[in-house]
């Protein structure tokens, strides 16, 4: 009898063993709960190495082992200041049953917190199996509700993890040079993984995974403790390009415009002084998916010239769904209360406040819940002012041009990492300088006057007089406001802060004795593509010119060549007429008397014969 009761407890025993969890240890499993794991990751950049066709996504299969292969194909891409966190969020365990006559044995992992299975939309009631409010799962059920999450609304389900993680989670090293990170774990189980920091040009993080410490190597044979990985991420920077247009407000070059965001618009620009120009910034933003990549800044810093000056308080900024900026989404001005705009002497900075930059991360007016992307990711963001030259002697002549630089600030809200771009506009404004001569050199050059005509605009220059030297101050349509220009004591009259046109300089008035001009001076200031900026890379403008048709050579003003336009004006003696001074008129005059007494004479002799 005693033989039969500890048959029955044996029976007992087996039965109750193979209808239960156990976790999976050296006895009875392979794994060696006494070791300790290593989780090794490799961080590259995906998007460069594909573009390059050094990397097939589709072709590698992830092992979970050390690979020497993968390392000699993406070194040279390997992204350095990630920052990964790891969280054990499940048990390994074995689990033995008996179905419908045949006896299993399943590797399945036993949750106790169910807020990463709530993250990935997994119902407790689809466990495998529950003991004593453990919730058993899968490898297969884990990673197909993992997938789908992040396929169907991968923002949310990244920013609940990144939550999670963050909670409880164990930050490992920022990966170096090489793209590395590695870190040693004591206790062995499930771990979620998630990158939680990233430099600034990361666009889009990697997905979360999940890896199991030790996991089973590919080829079955056995439990590896030294994990290796290699998730990769899509890379980019947004861009940045500001470029210039003369104001349409006095001359009307820019009247008919069919497109107002595109016409007129270039790198370079040519104006007068005293003219407004407006100015444009472009920038793509950056790929925004979850809150690790979204922005902590986007900051402008715009710096002028001191021949510029900004005209203030009218800074307008919107986001447009495409590059060509004809799909507009939103418009923010100074009240909306979504940017800052600080003037300090030449310099203007402009901050996006919390509020922008809650709207540039999370609006959802371009993407479905169901995209990677989140916000104005990818638009263009357009920002525009105005600016005038100055009328004074902080205007830069010639091919030095007056430059406008911008510089983009910007960081992601998971890092203290920034980065910056520049970009920048030249506006460039001429001059002429004319030497007025008379031919016996004694004409008095105080009594000279010329008048200047924009012959392509249909104006007449007025000026302002700073030290001797004229400054175009204004435009008039009427001739008799135009600014007469009287030469100095030297006999120059210089005229700075004019665009490249045509123009006619006309003589109304000389010194008595000498002749006019016949006709009007032709002077053209041209402009051509010169070498490319050392800032933008773009080309900057050269100057020419010619005076009635023939070539000269323009002067410098300091060290900026190609200034001002030189040419001298003689103007000769006039024709004498025959003298009549004070004899010639002392003759007339007697000469006058005689004819008139012989006149009297001979009326008085016909009178008396008729009286006989």
């Amino acid at each position: 009898m005693k033989k039969l009761y500890k048959a029955l407890a044996l029976i007992m025993a087996v039965c109750m063993l193979c209808c239960c969890i156990v976790p999976a240890s050296a006895e009875g499993a392979t794994i060696d709960n006494a070791r300790a794991a290593t989780l090794s990751v490799y961080k590259y950049d995906l998007t460069k190495a594909e573009a390059d066709g050094a990397w097939d996504t589709g072709a590698y299969v992830s092992s979970g082992a050390y690979d020497q292969s993968v390392i000699d194909a993406m070194s040279s891409y390997a992204v350095e200041g990630v920052e990964f966190t790891y969280l054990r969020v499940a048990d390994i365990a074995a689990y033995n049953s008996d179905e419908n006559g045949e006896h299993k044995v399943t590797t399945l992992y036993g949750f106790t917190d169910t807020a990463f299975l709530s993250a990935i939309g997994l119902e407790t009631s689809s466990a495998h199996h529950t003991e004593n409010g453990v919730l058993y799962f899968t490898s297969e059920a884990l990673n197909t509700a993992l997938a789908v999450a992040l396929k169907e609304n991968a923002t949310t389900v990244k920013n609940s993890l990144e939550a999670y993680v963050r909670n409880g989670g164990t930050a490992m090293p920022i990966t170096d040079e090489y793209g590395n990170s590695k870190a040693a774990i004591d206790e062995l189980g499930l771990y979620l993984v998630l990158e939680t920091k990233v430099p600034e040009n990361v666009t889009a993080t990697c997905d979360p995974f999940l890896v199991s410490l030790p996991m089973t190597a590919i080829d079955g044979s056995g439990w590896k403790y030294d994990v290796t990985v290699y998730p990769k991420s899509r890379t980019g920077m947004p861009t940045l390009e500001k470029t210039v247009r003369e104001a349409s407000a006095d001359t009307g070059k820019n009247k008919g415009l069919t497109n107002d965001i595109t016409d007129g618009y270039a790198p370079n620009a040519t104006a007068s002084a005293g003219d407004m120009v407006d100015y444009q910034i472009l920038s793509t933003l950056p790929t925004i998916t979850s809150e690790a990549s979204y922005l902590s800044q986007y900051t402008f810093t715009d710096e002028l010239s001191k021949g510029i000056t900004y005209n203030k308080n009218d800074v307008i900024i919107s986001f447009y769904k495409d590059a060509a900026c004809t799909e507009l989404l939103s418009t923010w001005d100074a009240a909306s209360g979504k940017f800052n705009v600080a003037y300090t002497g030449q310099q203007m900075t402009i901050t996006m406040t919390d509020a922008g930059l809650a709207e540039i991360n999370a609006s959802e007016a371009v993407y479905s819940t169901d995209s990677l992307n989140r916000g104005y990711s990818d638009c263009t963001m357009r920002i525009t002012y105005s600016c005038t030259l100055r009328a004074d002697t902080e205007l830069v002549c010639g091919d030095s041009g007056n430059p406008n630089t911008v510089t983009l600030t910007w960081s992601r809200s998971s890092t203290e990492y920034t980065d910056t771009l520049s970009s920048d506009a030249h506006v460039y404004s001429y001059g002429i300088d004319m030497t007025k001569k008379f031919s016996d050199g004694a004409g008095n050059l105080e009594n000279v006057k010329f008048i200047l005509h924009n012959d392509t605009d249909g104006y007449f220059v007025k000026a302002k007089q700073i030290d001797g030297i004229y400054y175009a101050a204004g435009h008039t349509a009427e001739k008799e406001q135009a600014t007469q220009f009287v030469p100095t004591h030297e006999g120059r009259i210089v005229i700075k802060g004019l665009e490249d046109d045509e123009y006619t300089a006309t003589e109304i008035a000389t010194d008595k004795a000498y002749n006019l001009l016949k006709s009007g001076i032709k002077i053209v200031i041209s402009t051509a593509d010169g070498e490319a900026c050392p800032n933008c890379h773009r080309p900057t403008l050269t100057a020419s010119a010619t005076v009635n048709g023939k070539a000269v050579e323009m002067k410098a003003d300091n060290s900026s060549v190609n200034a001002t336009v030189p040419f001298t004006v003689v103007n000769t003696k006039g024709f004498e007429l025959p003298k009549t001074g004070s004899h010639g008129t002392w003759m007339f005059t007697v000469g006058g008397v005689l004819a008139m007494g012989a006149a009297a004479f001979m009326i008085y002799k016909l009178s008396k014969k008729k009286s006989y």
